[in-house]
């Protein structure tokens, strides 16, 4: 793998040549498989992801412990969150899970204030980062209060087929359940009545996104 290839790839629209080889430097790779837990509540966050290739969720727990699901983040992007943890000293408040196989760099936390001063365009991509998450968190907070399941539902399995980048998604009924904090039965029913609509199509751990 040649990271500074990959970075140019993701991240070269927006970094300077000397940024990026400062990155490959000192950035380490890793390459994680679908359903790898990256970030758990309450770790402590030495570094921070820059996503080369694949995509990963993010979620927050409840007081009963249960998931649900605030965004994904591809590549090309990093995680906000982590991002606040990083400059604050503190723990993390997010879960972090690989949704595909992902291959990721992670920047030691002790560069993100230096790089802040020194690169105009990290600057840029942080503070761009920022805005990006907090529109999704809007999002995610406006689905829960404003819109009826069903319409919760189908805006989840699209931006899952967007971060896939792929319409036809690897999913079960309990793991849809799990991400919107609801049960089996009610994400079963609706899933049916959006496939009725021409919405989806159902197939056995399979869902197709039609229109996306």
């Amino acid at each position: 793998m040649n990271m500074l290839e990959d970075l140019k790839v993701n991240y070269g629209y927006l970094f300077e040549d000397e940024l990026m080889e400062e990155i490959q430097q000192i950035g380490q790779y890793m390459g994680v498989p679908e359903g790898t837990m990256i970030i758990d509540i309450g770790d402590t966050i030495t570094s921070m992801p820059l996503i080369l290739n694949g995509a990963i969720k993010v979620l927050r727990e409840d007081d009963k412990g249960d998931d649900l699901l605030l965004y994904f983040i591809e590549n090309g992007d990093t995680c906000a969150m982590t991002i606040t943890c990083c400059m604050g000293d503190t723990k993390s408040g997010i879960r972090a899970i690989a949704e595909t196989d992902t291959e990721l760099i992670m920047v030691p936390v002790q560069k993100m204030q230096e790089w802040f001063h020194k690169y105009k365009s990290w600057q840029t991509f942080v503070l761009q980062s920022y805005h990006t998450r907090m529109n999704e968190l809007l999002e995610a907070v406006d689905a829960i209060a404003f819109l009826k399941m069903d319409e919760r539902l189908l805006k989840y399995l699209r931006d899952k087929a967007i971060a896939n980048r792929d319409e036809l998604i690897n999913t079960t009924h309990q793991e849809i359940a799990y991400d919107l904090h609801t049960s089996r039965v009610v994400v079963s029913r609706i899933l049916k009545k959006l496939e009725r609509d021409n919405q989806i199509q159902l197939h056995r751990n399979r869902i197709k996104i039609l229109n996306l």
